[in-house]
């Protein structure tokens, strides 16, 4: 099973800084799919999680972030409006899934630095 993180990278503060992550592998269900961030010096903290398609649980404040599923892609996609230069961080996917020979367990994507500018 694999998780892997896609887009980000550079983006000025006030700008938006959308990620992608995509699970593959012999999955057969996934239950949750959640966004982590990790800034320098700091523990890493939970953004958003996602249970089914269109369900999103935004764990942060102010309201600008978004994260949805598509089930069918098995992709988790997170946005985040008016990034600020705080928010300068690795980004981590996670995923609570089962596959054919094991039963749910917690898988990390090996995460995407991005970076605000200020």
């Amino acid at each position: 099973v694999q998780l892997v993180e896609s887009g980000g990278g550079l983006v000025q503060a006030g700008g938006s800084l959308r990620l992608s992550c995509t699970a593959s592998g012999s999955i057969r269900y996934i239950d949750e799919m959640a966004w982590h961030r990790q800034a320098p010096g700091k523990e890493r903290e939970l953004i958003a999680a996602a249970i089914t398609n269109n369900d999103a649980k935004v764990d942060s404040v102010e309201g600008r972030f978004t994260v949805w599923r598509d089930d069918r892609k098995r992709t988790v996609n997170l946005q985040i409006h008016n990034a600020k230069h705080i928010e300068t961080a690795v980004y981590y996917c996670r995923a609570h899934l089962s596959t054919y020979s094991t039963y749910l367990r917690t898988c990390w994507g090996q995460g995407t630095q991005d970076t605000v500018s200020s």
